[in-house]
């Protein structure tokens, strides 16, 4: 009986640790961690818990906690202005927005590749929109002789109607990688073909 009664002790003594242990942990991860927030894994937002909101709208992997501000690069996003603009008199007419990003070779495309992301919840807020559709995709992109070549996938003008939608579409591609001293010239192709996109 002692030996049950003392195996029984030690039995219950491992469980409180145990328990505690767990305490601990999961209050230190309410405290510190990121519950209910997005994660950025390997260049993509993962749900942790449950937020509130959906995942942000910039590339994760654009601000690394350790980045030095030598690593980054000031770019301009151009967006439609709901409050600058609210007639949209010109729909060519686009407004700029700075972002921070990572320095690398391709500063152009991944400039782009932000613009297709949107604005943020941030920007929103002060009246930028896009008027890119979700789920538009960069084929292909080059420079030579200050002529940018960008070829999209065929999103980027499935059900695109209007000519004004149209015209800010190409604008805000146009603009983003015009800012660009090596650019002088943008040609915007989507699965090759250059003649016959982004009709109204």
């Amino acid at each position: 009986m002692k030996n049950k009664s003392i195996m029984l002790k030690t039995i219950l003594k491992f469980f409180a640790v145990v328990i505690f242990t767990l305490i601990v942990v999961f209050g230190f991860i309410r405290l510190f961690g990121n519950e209910d927030d997005w994660i950025c894994q390997n260049g993509e937002w993962i749900k942790h818990g449950t937020p509130s909101a959906g995942p942000p709208n910039k590339k994760c992997e654009q601000l690394p906690p350790d980045s030095n501000s030598e690593d980054l690069a000031t770019i301009k996003l151009f967006f439609t202005n709901t409050k600058l603009d609210p007639q949209v008199m010109d729909c060519n007419k686009t407004f700029s927005t700075e972002r921070k990003i990572l320095k690398t070779e391709n500063l152009i495309k991944d400039a782009v590749e932000a613009l297709l992301l949107g604005p943020t919840d941030e920007e929103k807020e002060n009246g930028f929109i896009t008027s890119i559709p979700n789920g538009v995709k960069i084929q292909s992109f080059e420079i030579k002789d200050g002529v940018a070549k960008i070829d999209f996938n065929e999103t980027l003008e499935f059900q695109v109607g209007g000519s004004c939608r149209v015209a800010a579409i190409s604008s805000q591609i146009r603009e983003t990688i015009k800012q660009f001293s090596e650019v002088n010239e943008v040609i915007i192709s989507i699965n090759g073909r250059t003649e016959d996109i982004l009709q109204p």
